[in-house]
């Protein structure tokens, strides 16, 4: 952990990758045009097995696990600052201590009030107006979230570290809430940025940023209408529709995966592809609102995870 820092009222967020990189996306919009900074990283190694090693032209890589990262963002003067934790992975056990870490540590730091971003799956289509669920840990916050004009979850659950964190909060006296993008759930597995535009309209005003949001909108119009067509051609192939039944339900932000081989038919990225991707590296570096930029790019190829850690090392403390 490092040397802590000082911040004036600030809030967390704390985010997993899982369905439509909700969360993630959000996330890394937050780092990338607030230019936010790493500031701790927690060694939760004991708390991760390795399930699986990656191969890469037929050498298999040393073994890794999942990093947990703290980023903040130094709010001007009179407004109020801002945590963002990414953790790669959840582990298959130690939920609920990995979330007391997580509290104990963002109290240290003066932290008012806690949230997490997650994905809601139901049986809307891409072009649908993608809304926001959400809960939280008081009646108040309640109250807030009907202001907020947000659908209110009255019954069901939060998976995973999204609703064990903030159930955490909540028993050492830390306010907190949950919001959930809505999207369909027949692409569950694919990038859905009209979800995290949706979380982040909602946090921005909330937060008090001023938070450009244009890029993201740009990307989650162009998805909207991929995913639009795709469904249209496969429902005029099946002869009905296919969104299927509403679920409602939070994704515990995890699925199994029994195998990621590749093969060497497997379209890879082509050279001009990792030529583009480089320059963009050297652009981020000098600037890092330029860093969703490369994101898209990242997500685009399919190769976020092979660059996930040279990615987030962008927004390390610079020397």
């Amino acid at each position: 952990m490092a040397d802590e820092i000082t911040l004036d009222k600030p809030w967390l967020v704390a985010m997993w990758p899982g369905m439509g990189h909700v969360a993630l996306n959000a996330g890394v919009y937050l780092l990338a045009k607030l230019g936010m900074t790493g500031i701790a990283e927690f060694q939760a190694g004991d708390l991760f097995d390795v399930e699986q090693v990656e191969v890469k032209r037929g050498l298999i890589q040393p073994t890794r696990r999942p990093r947990n990262r703290f980023f903040a963002w130094k709010a001007p003067p009179g407004g109020r600052d801002l945590i963002v934790f990414l953790g790669e992975a959840q582990p298959p056990l130690g939920k609920y201590p990995l979330c007391r870490q997580i509290v104990d540590y963002a109290k240290r730091l003066g932290t008012e009030r806690v949230f997490t971003f997650a994905a809601m799956a139901t049986r809307m289509r891409p072009e649908d107006r993608c809304r926001v669920f959400g809960a939280a840990t008081d009646a108040e916050g309640v109250q807030e979230l009907r202001q907020l004009e947000l659908e209110v979850m009255n019954e069901g659950n939060i998976g995973g570290l999204n609703g064990v964190l903030l159930g955490a909060a909540a028993e050492t006296g830390l306010r907190g809430a949950c919001f959930l993008g809505e999207m369909p759930h027949v692409f569950a597995q694919l990038p859905f940025p009209k979800a995290s535009l949706a979380i982040l309209e909602v946090f921005n005003p909330l937060a008090g940023l001023d938070l450009d949001l244009a890029d993201l909108a740009d990307q989650a119009h162009t998805t909207e209408e991929q995913l639009g067509e795709l469904l249209q051609r496969v429902e005029q192939e099946m002869g009905h529709q296919v969104t299927g039944q509403e679920t409602e339900e939070d994704d515990d932000e995890s699925y199994p995966v029994e195998a990621t081989e590749s093969s060497e038919g497997e379209e890879q990225p082509s050279d001009a592809d990792r030529e583009r991707i480089e320059r963009l590296f050297e652009q981020a570096k000098k600037n890092r609102a330029n860093a969703f930029e490369l994101k898209q790019l990242l997500d685009r190829l399919g190769v976020f995870k092979e660059y996930e850690d040279r990615f987030l090392d962008l927004f390390r403390t610079h020397e």
